[in-house]
């Protein structure tokens, strides 16, 4: 029912082609893939979805659990029939926004207690409730119940979070039973190799049918990020898929396939969208800005994404501007084209054995996020982790 065969190598770096099939279809790897928190990704249609090229979307147990409910879900004839999506689901399983929501949430031995960021109400998670909600979820892959550690953090409570993570992960097994699903372990340690290690093979021992790898982008620098991976990515099987949790700008599916990783998802693209912040070959574009008010060019030229086969930058940036909901659309069209095109020039790159020019020149022509903005987001990771420090103590 779960197949994965390596198709292609990159002989200069660790970059691989691959299939992972599943019962709703085929995932070509490296692939990313779109994220539809609530069971859907935010203004697109399923239809539109597939056009893009979507071959997998990633939606989301624990806000799932909170609204409609997964018992709901399963009695609607689960997520595919819910949502009206006939190819790959993957459920995360709630850890990362659990660690997000720190303030609200306490962790034990046997589980999470936390209040709903919703209405305040308490509920709990522990690895065998996860696994029930997966299952009347019913996505074709689901995720060990995992303690993400943030950036920083003190070596010692890194090593706690890894094994409670292990602990966690030997009762997803067990309470796992789903035959159409394949439960994929996660490795954490933080940004320490040894514990990467000594993660990667702890749950390699324990027999999943893939690998999330989280605890990363969560604030370290890029250098760091990518070195922690490389390191990681030796210590996992070379014959299962690789997941990397939560990443998903343009840089980091180059930088990141060329360290071995399948699989990625990010909100990234949808969520800048909405901003007006727009992927080129080059960086991003703020539609916004005035320069842009009367200008006929497309987003990007030579892009083939609707938006920019049919309209202007001027046409966008009114759109926008006036909060028109079509002005949404669009730039999240393009967004999500853009990495699902970029994803599919890597494949065929690494296939016709180009990948290392690939890389070379889109990293010469993209010029990424400054550093100074991801500090700040690092500065407000470490307040929240202190604000749960002190509620959980």
């Amino acid at each position: 029912m779960f197949d994965f065969t390596i198709q292609d190598r990159c002989t200069a770096t660790a970059a691989r082609t691959g299939c992972l099939t599943t019962p709703h279809g085929p995932l070509h790897t490296p692939a990313f893939m779109p994220v539809g928190t609530q069971a859907t990704v935010k203004s697109l249609s399923p239809d539109e979805l597939r056009d893009l090229g979507a071959e997998c979307i990633l939606s989301n147990s624990y806000h799932l659990h909170l609204r409609p409910g997964s018992g709901l879900v399963a009695r609607m004839g689960g997520l595919h029939n819910f949502m009206g999506w006939d190819r790959t689901i993957l459920t995360d399983s709630g850890g990362f926004q659990l660690f997000s929501l720190a303030h609200l949430r306490r962790i034990g031995e046997d589980g999470v207690s936390f209040r709903s960021h919703i209405d305040g109400s308490e509920h709990f998670f522990s690895p065998e409730s996860v696994m029930q909600i997966q299952e009347e979820l019913g996505a074709d892959i689901i995720m060990a119940f995992d303690e993400c550690a943030p950036y920083p953090a003190e070596r010692e409570y890194v090593i706690q979070a890894m094994e409670r993570t292990h602990r966690w992960a030997e009762r997803c097994l067990e309470a796992h039973h789903r035959p159409d699903q394949a439960l994929f372990g996660i490795v954490q340690g933080g940004v320490h190799p040894d514990l990467r290690e000594q993660s990667a093979k702890a749950l390699t021992a324990l027999g999943f049918t893939g690998f999330g790898i989280g605890g990363l982008s969560v604030g370290e620098p890029k250098e760091i990020m990518y070195s922690v991976l490389e390191q990681t990515t030796a210590h996992l099987p070379a014959d299962q898929p690789r997941y990397l949790m939560g990443v998903g700008s343009p840089e980091d599916l180059v930088e990141c396939v060329a360290r071995g990783v399948d699989m990625f998802d990010c909100v990234l693209p949808t969520r800048i969208a909405r901003n007006g912040a727009l992927f080129t070959q080059s960086g991003r574009l703020n539609i916004r800005n005035a320069c842009f008010r009367d200008d006929p060019r497309p987003v990007e030229e030579g892009c083939s994404c609707y938006s920019c086969r049919n309209f202007s930058r001027a046409y966008i940036r009114h759109l926008i501007k006036a909060d028109e909901l079509f002005g949404l659309r669009l730039t999240t069209i393009h967004n999500v084209h853009f990495l699902l095109n970029l994803a599919r020039e890597i494949r065929s790159s690494i296939s016709e054995g180009g990948f290392p020019v690939l890389r070379e020149r889109f990293l010469a022509g993209y010029t990424p996020v400054v550093e100074e903005a991801r500090a700040a987001n690092r500065i407000a990771r470490a307040a929240a982790f202190e604000s749960a420090r002190k509620y959980e103590g």
